[in-house]
């Protein structure tokens, strides 16, 4: 979880630490875990932002594919408790002027609670880019088990360590909620 200067609410970036080239129902996983994180803390109805290096679907881009096909699966019930959608560039995930420049119609467009990246390469590289050159603190955990397990980086320093234990904690004392 991230608390980025330039952001309006803080934000969940996903996978960036485990699964290094999540197939299909991985992503599923990853994403209902995050969802399950967001409604742990309030967010009740996270927005989803399914991250590709362009914003439709191209047969060549497994990203584009993936992102439209777990867009499906929440429309049938197989991701719950959030709004999704997908394949949105970085750009117009986190920007809604973005998101008119290049005639996005999406509810998730400056409004992403969770971004989620293609594969591990993509999110730690976001990851470090928001830390580094944005100036973002973090907090990272590894959700999913029957207790979130706290995950930082090696160069993670004294807050971004204590933060992590503080969400982590929070997460264990305050379960999810039916969203």
């Amino acid at each position: 979880m991230f608390d980025i200067p330039n952001y309006h609410k803080p934000l969940v970036i996903t996978d960036a630490a485990i699964n290094v080239a999540p197939d299909l129902l991985t992503k599923r996983d990853i994403i209902q875990n995050a969802i399950n994180f967001c409604h742990s803390l309030g967010i009740h109805k996270p927005k989803v932002a399914i991250l590709a290096a362009v914003e439709k679907v191209k047969p060549a881009m497994q990203s584009t594919i993936d992102a439209a096909a777990l867009c499906k699966m929440a429309d049938r019930g197989q991701i719950t408790g959030a709004i999704l959608d997908g394949p949105l560039a970085f750009d117009n995930a986190i920007s809604l002027q973005a998101a008119i420049d290049k005639h996005i119609d999406s509810p998730v467009s400056g409004e992403a609670d969770i971004l989620l990246a293609p594969d591990l390469e993509s999110a730690n590289m976001i990851a470090k880019q928001l830390i580094y050159l944005a100036g973002a603190k973090s907090a990272g955990l590894a959700v999913g088990a029957k207790v979130p397990i706290i995950l930082t980086s090696r160069a993670e320093g004294t807050l971004g360590r204590l933060a992590s234990c503080a969400m982590a904690s929070h997460m264990v004392h305050h379960p999810e909620k039916d969203a």
